[in-house]
């Protein structure tokens, strides 16, 4: 994979979901690329470029993070508070996708920094139509932070 063209960062450890996702997401030809974490510490490796992915640069983040919050090894809200804590990285849209319906997982999401808070609809074709609106805001229609900016501030954060 070229990590270049990496559209979405999908993390979810649920087999089904993660297969919906991908299914919704290919079906309507929103991502050219897309990378599976199956747990919160492979998603903050790949994220920091460390690990099994120390050859990728945070000149080459994903457009979109999908971020579960029920995870094994690290859980949701400690990616978030990771990523959006890294001036490397906090740039990078998070939308957390969750079945958590916990009033206090969505207020600590936002305070955190999440872009975007979803409940994963139960039905399937709500739950399609969900990854479709989510692609096309995302992919599309959002103006992202320039890629220089976050190479910019990987470069003082090294400092």
């Amino acid at each position: 994979m070229n990590s270049g063209e990496l559209d979405i960062l999908l993390v979810e450890d649920n087999k089904d979901d993660m297969d919906l996702t991908l299914h919704a997401l290919k079906r309507e030809k929103l991502a050219n690329n897309i990378f599976v974490a199956r747990d919160g510490e492979e998603a903050l490796d790949f994220l920091f470029c460390r690990g099994a992915f120390a050859k990728r640069t945070f000149e080459h983040p994903p457009k979109l993070v999908l971020l579960d919050l029920k995870l094994p090894k690290v859980d949701g809200m400690e990616v978030l508070k990771q990523v959006k804590n890294d001036p490397r990285t906090k740039n990078i849209p998070i939308v957390i996708m969750t079945s958590s319906k916990e009033e206090r997982d969505l207020v600590s999401g936002y305070n955190l920094g999440a872009n975007s808070y979803i409940q994963k609809p139960v039905d399937f074709d709500q739950f399609r139509e969900t990854v479709k609106s989510v692609g096309l805001y995302w992919l599309v229609i959002n103006q992202p932070a320039p890629a220089s900016s976050l190479t910019k501030a990987a470069g003082q954060a090294s400092r």
